[in-house]
């Protein structure tokens, strides 16, 4: 599967160019590695490998939390996750379930309390979370089925974070912009305060930012953080 939408890239050289979160700045186009074969190849080879190496790495610590999940509350242990990844594309992931069998139909009781602006519903101390969900969100250990979509090929390893599709019907011309590349596990905004960016916008602001400034690099600085924000449970 492709790692870009060539398109949505050239769009991110004039489109935009609202301020930067403090500390960020714009440059001025797409990296350049995003047109470098080689550089492509070597990502998705890096995530295959890895993605694979993990999964069966920690195949007995996913059993264990399916069982978790299971005795902890009725429902299903996965939670189908349908999300739009690359250019638009949608696609069906999954995580361990944190959350209650219902936790769609009470989300409209809560939509006061949401803590992000924007289309994306983020609430700290959710009453629909389990207790075992909790604990999970805190180390991300839920997104661990996620791996398996990076072995498909929907997601990589490191990119911008794929939205609901709820969430993407409401997007504006700047927020689609950060799926010019496949999605992630993780980003700039896991590893840069993610619990304290409270404007979806900046956090598209720093999904722009890693389009702009992408390179194996700085994926493997992204990934080193965000092994030190795992093992620190700053999840929520």
């Amino acid at each position: 599967m492709p790692i870009l939408n060539k398109p949505a890239l050239r769009l991110l050289s004039t489109q935009g160019r609202a301020p930067a979160v403090p500390g960020v700045g714009l440059s001025p186009g797409p990296s350049a590695n995003w047109r470098i074969p080689l550089q492509l190849a070597a990502k998705r080879l890096f995530d295959i490998v890895l993605s694979a190496g993990l999964i069966v790495a920690l195949s007995p610590l996913g059993l264990i939390l399916a069982v978790l999940v299971k005795m902890s509350a009725r429902g299903p242990v996965f939670y189908r996750w349908r999300v739009v990844g690359l250019g638009g594309r949608r696609f069906v992931g999954y995580k361990f379930r944190s959350m209650v069998a219902n936790a769609e139909a009470l989300k409209p009781q809560l939509l006061r309390q949401n803590e992000m602006s924007g289309p994306v519903f983020k609430l700290t101390n959710d009453p629909r979370i389990t207790g075992v969900g909790r604990w999970m969100r805190r180390y991300s250990l839920d997104e661990l089925p996620q791996l398996f979509s990076v072995l498909a090929g929907h997601m990589s390893l490191v990119g911008p974070r794929p939205p609901l599709e709820s969430e993407y019907v409401q997007f504006t011309s700047f927020q689609k912009q950060k799926l010019a590349v496949k999605p992630g596990i993780t980003c700039l905004w896991q590893v840069n305060g993610r619990n304290r960016i409270h404007d979806f916008d900046d956090w598209v602001r720093l999904d722009l930012e890693y389009i702009r400034t992408w390179s194996l690099l700085l994926d493997l600085k992204i990934l080193l953080r965000t092994i030190v924000e795992v093992f620190r449970g700053s999840g929520k």
